[in-house]
């Protein structure tokens, strides 16, 4: 594949008049649109802005090079402008851009596009090819000029494979590097072409290993870091450091590496530089961690817990409803009782199976909570804290486990230890033996580990270097596990225990009240308030636990039309049909009301109609974005309605996500549709009614 296989003729743009950094934005969206490379303009738009807000793709000597990967994307592409009397696009070096290349990649796995798109950024750091390409005419000249370069570089690339060996540095010191950008599209790329032509020009060699969104290039090896005297860390993401533990290392930021590459070789050849000794984690991004507030990291830690679980919960979760479906289809729905579910041979066994998936919702929240704030080291302690939490203390310490004699007789009947024993059989489980703390429990277990697993590395900081080796296999996993066990079993699983038997007590006492629907409303509501955000995600994470809770309550014998259980799939109902309204609500804006919408956003509403029905609440984002004040308050009250609406009619839900195609296990679906129709319609019309034309 050519550079110009994703540069189309029709995708080029000379000698374009812009006043600011937004028309130019703008111009090279238009061009996108127009050969067929997006789906969506405003979401791409979004992500465009959104990756400008992380720092200014003007990388400077008058090139701009802003992208973004996207759903909104069709296919990959590359769109160009010159704008020849230059525009302030924020450019480190504080002069005028001219030069514009925008690069739309899908929000998909690597392709061979990102290879191609490495060699256009590395081509650009060549300022005479740069200047050639400011100065073409016509769009035929603008392609020439690259696909001359392109030729002249694969010749290069050629000649340094065949080479036997690479010529030996003239510096005593054998460099490496290592450049990474959040996206691993353009930085990463111009980042390394910068340090190895700097070195080329300077009389030196260096390796550098590109870190791009197709996996890394020119990895290094092993015997090539031993070999190494200095490394250059050109990073603005986390990277696994472990490998550099004992070198000399320079981090920095890719932007630093583009700008400033001969005082980054200059140092790392000549100077002596800080050994770098790993810790255990990841190296820490340029952006300052310190800089991030603490509801910000809790927020970080706790999505990181969360994307890792929700694989668990949806295929679990979706599998259960299957069963339940089949048990219904075949007549048992009103007579399977507690055996619902179970009730032939493949329900069972998608109960089963989906049952296993589910109970690693837990532990797996909580250990990917813990992998956050401590990497590695946290995930054992992590997992274990959360299995204490989804299982509960009933199997240590219930009068029926083979443990709890054991116990006894170690204590010693009759002596003050029996004492000791009954007050902490009695305080280590409630409920008859059953501390479930559930998902709470896991979001606690989980920061809990993280946090045991730094105290410890404090602790044994001073330890000889000879023990470093089994600080991670023994140290932290038999103290770690060891003191998540205590803790878990006798404080947190007791309190976090009785929170939700609370909780389960308030949902039966809610709908016994006929309240389960202020309910509804609030969290029908809380999915459309940020759409995605941690407002959205607190409701969805509620609904999940909300689905294991009754999972647990129907273990312990609960029926399916138990009120505590029912309450639970109420919730969830109202959860999905919260969020299925805000996408479709606005589709059906832009078709009753076409003069409040853009042209290119009343392109969109089908894509909304399709992901409001898969459950996809982020489709209405680029509109939010767009003009929060009158879109959210729209979104707000339908989807609040439909939840409302939903837990009045009854209507419940098994299954944690699927939209239309989960309909079938929905309790009373034709109630929840209109449900779902009469939210939709409500955001519609308020947002005909509040939201300004666009050409006011």
């Amino acid at each position: 594949m050519k550079i110009t296989d994703l540069l189309k003729k029709d995708g080029i743009n000379l000698k374009v008049s812009a006043a600011d950094q937004n028309a130019a934005i703008d111009a090279l969206i238009e061009l996108h649109e127009k050969v067929g490379n997006l789906n969506n303009v405003s979401a791409f738009k979004k992500a465009i802005l959104a990756r400008e807000e992380k720092g200014s793709t003007a990388i400077g000597m008058g090139i701009a090079v802003p992208h973004g990967k996207s759903f909104a994307v069709a296919k990959a592409g590359v769109t160009a402008i010159t704008i020849p009397e230059g525009i302030d696009y924020k450019s480190l070096d504080g002069n005028p851009s001219k030069l514009f290349f925008m690069i739309a990649a899908p929000d998909t796995a690597a392709d061979t596009h990102l290879e191609v798109l490495s060699k256009l950024m590395t081509l650009l750091m060549d300022s005479s090819f740069a200047k050639k390409l400011i100065e073409a005419n016509t769009p035929d000249e603008f392609l020439s000029i690259i696909d001359a370069k392109e030729a002249e570089k694969d010749k290069e690339e050629a000649e340094k494979k065949a080479a036997a060996a690479p010529a030996k540095a003239p510096s005593s010191k054998k460099l490496l590097g290592v450049t990474a950008c959040p996206t691993g599209i353009a930085h990463t790329f111009m980042a390394a072409e910068a340090l190895e032509l700097k070195a080329k020009e300077m009389g030196l060699s260096i390796k550098v290993e590109k870190d791009g969104s197709a996996g890394a290039k020119d990895v290094l090896t092993a015997d090539e870091i031993a070999a190494a005297d200095a490394i250059i860390i050109a990073c603005d993401k986390n990277i696994d450091m472990e490998r550099f533990d004992g070198k000399e290392v320079i981090i920095t930021s890719t932007k630093e590496a583009i700008h400033n590459p001969e005082g980054l070789i200059k140092k790392a050849s000549e100077e002596k530089l800080e050994v770098y000794h790993f810790t255990g984690t990841k190296s820490a991004s340029m952006s300052s961690a310190a800089d991030e507030t603490l509801g910000r990291k809790f927020y970080k830690h706790l999505m990181n817990g969360v994307s890792h679980m929700l694989p668990f919960v949806i295929g679990g979760g979706i599998l259960i409803a299957l069963a339940f479906l089949v048990d219904t289809v075949a007549g048992y729905g009103a007579t399977g009782g507690g055996n619902f579910g179970n009730m032939l041979p493949l329900s069972s066994f998608l109960k089963y199976v989906g049952g296993l998936a589910m109970g690693l919702m837990v532990p797996v929240l909580a250990g990917y909570i813990a992998y956050s704030i401590a990497d590695r080291p946290g995930l054992a302690v992590g997992f274990v804290g959360g299995m204490l939490a989804s299982s509960g203390n009933a199997a240590l310490f219930s009068g029926d486990s083979p443990a709890f004699p054991w116990v006894t007789r170690l204590m010693g009947e009759g002596t003050p230890l029996d004492g000791f024993n009954t007050f902490i059989g009695n305080f280590a489980f409630t409920s008859n033996g059953a501390t479930v703390s559930g998902f709470l429990g896991g979001i606690a277990a989980g920061f809990l580990a993280g946090g045991i697993i730094l105290v410890l590395k404090k602790l044994t900081a001073g330890f000889p270097k000879s023990l470093e080796g089994i600080k991670p296999v023994l140290i932290y996993p038999l103290c770690g596990i060891f003191i998540i066990g205590v803790l878990m079993s006798f404080i947190l699983n007791p309190i976090i225990g009785l929170i939700n038997v609370g909780l389960s007590s308030m949902l039966t006492a809610l709908q016994a009240a006929n309240l389960i629907a202020v309910l509804g409303l609030i969290l029908g509501a809380m999915m459309a308030i940020d759409m995605g955000g941690p407002i959205n995600k607190a409701a969805y994470v509620f609904g999940t636990g909300m689905l294991g809770t009754a999972q647990v309550l129907m273990e312990k014998g609960a029926e399916a039309n138990d009120p505590a259980v029912v309450a639970c799939y109420i919730a969830m109902a109202s959860i999905m049909v919260g969020g299925m309204v805000p996408p479709v609500g606005i589709a059906i804006a832009c078709k009753l009301f076409p003069s409040k919408f853009t042209e290119s956003e009343r392109e969109t509403w089908i894509t909304n109609i399709v992901m409001g029905s898969s459950f996809i609440t982020e489709g209405a984002i680029p509109f939010a974005a767009a003009d929060p004040a009158h879109v959210i308050p729209c979104t707000l009250v339908g989807s609040g309605i439909a939840g409302l609406l939903s837990a009045i009619f009854g209507c419940t839900l098994m299954a944690p996500h699927g939209g239309v195609f989960v309909f079938a296990t929905v309790g009373k679906w034709p109630l929840y549709i209109l449900a779902w129709l009469i939210g939709s319609f409500i955001t519609a019309v308020m947002l005909g009614l509040i939201k300004k034309p666009v050409n006011k």
